[in-house]
């Protein structure tokens, strides 16, 4: 009867204390005041350069005749025979050095932005110069709602949507709600990241399921509350020690 009653009231003091003491697996929690960004009427909003991107980089004339001398690319040790390209970093101050030109500024121009302007630079070496950028290293990290469950995605497509990406990480997972998605951008110049809460639950999110997701999202999925069981495996080896006390007095006290 008394290992009932202190049972009993460790489940009571776990009962009132904060939920913060439960669920601490649980990450990107935000307040119920918490004001997500509107999510634009445009969902196909094209990728942005950013430091650390990897840069294929093609340089031709009009008619597609190669520039680079690709003999002397070689030797630098970074040529890629297979895709016929070179990588170039982009550093952490938004620069790419390239052939000829130089460090470049390239950090927040869109692709095709960044194509035009170095078409723009490279016109005072070449005649109707023709560049090809991409960036080769993209990708999304998913947490589909199941502890200990992640997914790095590589973004193949320039289109890749929130369903494909999602898809790629293997769906929502049992514990995961559908209806609380949290889709985290991190916009290069912008302090502070944008927040999306999206909603899959129902038909009418299949608008936002086609949002083009872009390097560095964070997709995550927030999981069920699980009250019970984590309350359980919190008290479980309190109850044990206790358990194992009253074992232990018991014992001392019948060989008295």
């Amino acid at each position: 009867m008394k290992f009932l009653k202190i049972a009993g009231l460790v489940l009571f003091v776990y009962s009132l204390s904060s939920c913060s003491l439960l669920n601490q697996s649980i990450m990107l929690k935000t307040k119920s005041s918490y004001v997500f960004d509107t999510i634009p009427d445009s969902l196909d909003v094209q990728y942005r350069i950013s430091p650390n991107d990897i840069l294929d980089f093609r340089l031709f004339s009009k008619d597609g005749f190669k520039l680079i001398d690709i003999t002397s690319m070689a030797q630098q040790g970074n040529f890629n025979f297979n895709r016929n390209v070179v990588d170039y970093l982009v550093e952490f101050d938004g620069k790419v050095k390239l052939p000829i030109i130089g460090r470049v500024v390239l950090a927040g121009m869109t692709l095709r932005e960044a194509e035009l302007h170095l078409q723009d630079l490279y016109r005072d070496y070449y005649n109707d110069p023709f560049v090809i950028i991409g960036v080769t290293n993209r990708r999304v990290i998913v947490f589909p709602g199941n502890d200990g469950a992640a997914a790095v995605i590589n973004l193949l497509n320039n289109n890749t949507t929130l369903m494909e990406a999602m898809a790629m990480a293997g769906g929502i997972s049992d514990n995961g709600k559908a209806q609380k998605i949290k889709l985290i951008r991190n916009t290069p110049g912008i302090d502070s990241a944008t927040v999306y809460k999206i909603d899959l639950s129902t038909i009418e999110g299949l608008k936002y399921a086609n949002m083009v997701v872009q390097a560095n999202d964070i997709i995550y999925v927030q999981p069920r509350l699980r009250v019970a069981s984590d309350v359980i495996r919190e008290i479980t080896p309190i109850i044990s020690l206790i358990t194992s006390t009253i074992v232990l007095v018991s014992f001392y006290r019948n060989l008295q």
